[in-house]
């Protein structure tokens, strides 16, 4: 303490009785370098007559004679908590809703007093961030219900309930409640025993393992902390539901199928709590994007995952495997550190990787610190994760997401109320978008009812089995979603930019979509019926500036009426859009393919790798194809040209070397090369096609100069393609393969551009160094 330049002491009701803490501030206050935080008390109560008199409720409890306790003479501790006063300057008053706002208002106050400005301003800027990013949707005002899920959530993540929600957990376990809790805590052969009756908790066995916690319902019998089997080694289905939840120590898992709320559930939570966390990491989960989700928290973590930070002392390159498992351990010892994040994994599609097959536990790190984890999936169980099975909504809690702005409703109306729910299933989804209707407009529930009675399925089931059987499950969610879509185009006619910014929403990535670019794919969904004669095409080409200030204005009402309707949700992020995976899948269904090509236009031409790269994945994926799905999208030669090289090839390196996915990006490089060579194949099958449709001399030269000059563009192309995986494959070690890649570079250069040119000649220093080096390797 006397070496301190400053004291901070954490104050409690307890701390006037502790002579260490009496003695803390003795020191600072006789410096005058102390800095109190008043933890759940007020600078105003901290007053040493009205602690020794059992003045005020607080102290009533709390005060009495802890002067006594100090050991030493009563003046000098009155002395000491009356000097809590004379420092107004510093006072800091922390509670359960400013945790995290009183730490960083005390990092920035020592900074500012020892001089540390970047100390300073490095938290500003880490504030101003999280202000922005930190959670993906705005706080929903219309929260239904869940009282006993957020409490289960709280005990399960914290192993108590404090505040409401203790009463409102234990009031909702009376029914279950028994004479007492036996807790056994096992570890190293060491067990002991406590009993709480207070509290009416339904029995529970933890076992504590190195890793986990094993949490048992003590229903079934036990011995030595294993659950007996019947003689016949078969157990009764309820025996097995209630013989065992296991969760990991800080890891909650909530299950439930589509539309049901785990979302809401999680978001919800997290705005309740966020202030024990140092910060809330949002990872969505999605397959094909959970990995790049997942190490994206980087820039929160301020973490390098570079691949240039992976390189041996010596100075020769790690493979790709391990530079990949270097970059997710980064990750994983940031989140094991003593520092309390909440990371959601939202929508969790799959156990495994879908990239290389790997568990997706072995990303996170081993639970049992101070960071939380909360997964959603529709997955009935995950790995040794029993998960929280997420019910539906009470009957009172469904009447009240679908009545809307409207308090009160005849009878009648609250019996079709109660038959558009029984429809529906109690399905939230379809419950809010049900209120939003009712909401937005001058329609009884009778009405709305008849109407979605008499609106047939207008379309038929063409997708795989998994996403016929969503879409089956929830036929009337369909209808309703169609009399939605109907409203739209009745309000704005036929092809309304609303109507098909739904129809685009589902070939996006499961992020939040750009306003400007969604409503970009709208505009370029083809229209179904014929063309008009040319001089409706030339109208339109000159009055399209006309129209810009217009369309701006229709693209802000369109995604505002989406969000009126429930239709999509708003972001956190500015002008930015959400769509449900019901609804998505809904609009792959009603659009078809034909839309994707639009939603691939808009991501070239507006995409960039900073703000969308979902969606530039998205595209990719739908041009290339991975592993078995379809190419779902065909592009002309030109386009294919524009797409790689404002597109394919950034994002590939960005990946390769920002985030150490080092296979995922050669793969997108591989697939990129095989759909040029499959460009420049066709353009030589249809060569004597273009020179037959030539009517003249001058057409048929014109026609053949452009053949010739696309056709070599196409193959340049190729050859950088290549040597950039070629020099991607020079930081993995995989000489041999960069050297056969760079070889076909040069020759396809030295045939159009000749020996000499610039691009041959690097490529050449390019095969030079992979030479030397694979000679070394050779020789070694």
């Amino acid at each position: 303490m006397n070496a301190s330049t400053y004291g901070v002491v954490i104050l409690t009701k307890k701390s006037f009785g502790n002579p260490y803490t009496i003695e803390e501030l003795r020191n600072f206050s006789g410096k005058k370098n102390l800095i109190p935080i008043f933890f759940d008390l007020d600078a105003a109560d901290c007053l040493a007559r009205d602690i020794i008199e059992k003045k005020g409720e607080l102290w009533e409890k709390h005060g009495g004679e802890l002067w006594m306790l100090y050991g030493g003479m009563e003046l000098e501790w009155m002395e000491s908590v009356d000097a809590l006063s004379r420092v107004v300057d510093v006072q800091l008053e922390a509670n359960d809703g400013n945790w995290r706002h009183c730490i960083l208002q005390t990092v920035i106050l020592l900074a500012t007093k020892l001089g540390r400005r970047s100390v300073v301003d490095r938290v500003n800027r880490w504030k101003g961030r999280m202000e922005k990013e930190e959670f993906p949707f705005p706080r929903n005002d219309d929260f239904v219900g869940r009282k006993k899920e957020l409490s289960e959530l709280e005990l399960i993540l914290f192993g108590d309930v404090t505040g409401d929600g203790e009463r409102e957990y234990f009031e909702l376990k009376t029914k279950q409640r028994r004479k007492g809790l036996t807790v056994r805590r096992s570890a190293n052969n060491h067990e002991q025993a406590n009993t709480n009756e207070s509290k009416g908790k339904e029995p529970i066995l933890w076992k504590e393992t190195e890793k986990d916690i094993e949490m048992q319902r003590l229903s079934s019998p036990t011995r030595h902390g294993r659950p007996l089997r019947v003689k016949n080694g078969v157990r009764h289905g309820r025996k097995k539901r209630s013989k065992k939840i296991l969760y990991g120590k800080g890891i909650a898992c909530i299950s439930g199928e589509p539309g049901i709320g785990k979302t809401e559930l999680v978001l919800e939570y997290a705005y309740r709590f966020f202030q024990r966390y140092k910060m809330v990491l949002w990872v969505r989960g999605e397959n094909r994007y959970i990995r790049q989700n997942y190490l994206a928290l980087r820039t929160f973590l301020e973490v390098d995952l570079s691949v240039d930070s992976h390189l041996h002392e010596k100075g020769s390159d790690r493979c790709f495997e391990e530079q990949e498992e270097e970059a997710i351990a980064k990750i994983r010892q940031e989140l094991m550190r003593d520092i309390p994040f909440l990371v959601i994994i939202d929508n969790l599609e799959s156990e495994k990787d879908w990239w290389d097959k790997r568990v997706i536990m072995d990303l996170l790190p081993h639970f049992g610190g101070e960071t939380h984890f909360i997964i959603t999936t529709r997955l009935p169980r995950m790995i040794n994760l029993e998960p929280m099975k997420l019910s539906y909504l009470s009957g009172a809690e469904a009447m009240t997401l679908m009545k809307g702005g409207v308090k009160d409703y005849p009878l009648v109306e609250i019996d079709a109320l109660k038959n558009i729910e029984e429809k529906l299933g109690r399905l939230p989804l379809g419950l809010s978008i049900v209120g939003a209707i009712l909401s937005e407009l001058p329609i009884t529930p009778t009405r709305l009812l008849d109407t979605l009675n008499r609106t047939p399925l207008i379309r038929s089931f063409s997708w795989n089995e998994r996403e016929v059987l969503s879409l089956k499950n929830h036929e009337i969610l369909v209808r309703l979603l169609d009399v939605c879509l109907s409203i739209f185009d009745h309000a704005d006619g036929p092809r309304s930019l609303a109507t098909r910014m739904v129809q685009v929403s589902g070939w996006f990535a499961p992020s939040a979509v750009p306003v400007h670019m969604l409503a970009l794919a709208a505009h370029k969904v083809p229209k179904k019926h014929r063309r008009g004669p040319r001089w409706r095409k030339l109208w339109r080409t000159l009055s399209c500036g006309l129209a810009t200030s217009r369309m701006k204005r229709s693209e802000a009402e369109a995604a505002a009426m989406l969000m009126r309707f429930g239709i999509a949700r708003c972001s956190a992020k500015s002008e930015h859009v959400q769509f449900h995976d019901l609804i998505r899948l809904y609009a792959r269904q009603r659009g078809g393919t034909r839309t994707a090509q639009a939603v691939v236009q808009s991501v070239y031409l507006q995409g960039s790798i900073k703000h969308s790269s979902e969606h530039l994945w998205a595209s990719c994926f739908m041009v290339f194809g991975f592993g078995s799905d379809p190419l779902l999208v065909e592009l002309r030669p030109s386009e294919l040209m524009f797409f790689v090289k404002q597109i394919v090839v950034p994002l590939a390196i960005h990946t390769f070397i920002t985030y150490s996915r080092c296979d995922a990006g050669l793969e997108l490089l591989r697939l990129c090369t095989d759909a040029l060579e499959r460009a420049a194949e066709s353009m030589l099958a249809h060569a004597g096609k273009w020179r037959e449709t030539s009517f003249s001399c001058f057409r048929q030269a014109q026609s053949e100069a452009q053949y010739t000059y696309l056709w070599q563009e196409l193959a340049l192309l190729k050859a950088s393609v290549l040597e950039t995986r070629a020099k991607l494959m020079l930081r993995g070690g995989q000489y041999d393969i960069g050297d056969d890649l760079i070889r076909k570079a040069i020759f396809i250069r030295t045939s159009i551009c000749g020996e000499h040119h610039p691009d041959t000649v690097s490529a050449r220093e390019t095969l030079s160094k992979l030479t030397r080096l694979l000679t070394n390797v050779q020789l070694s």
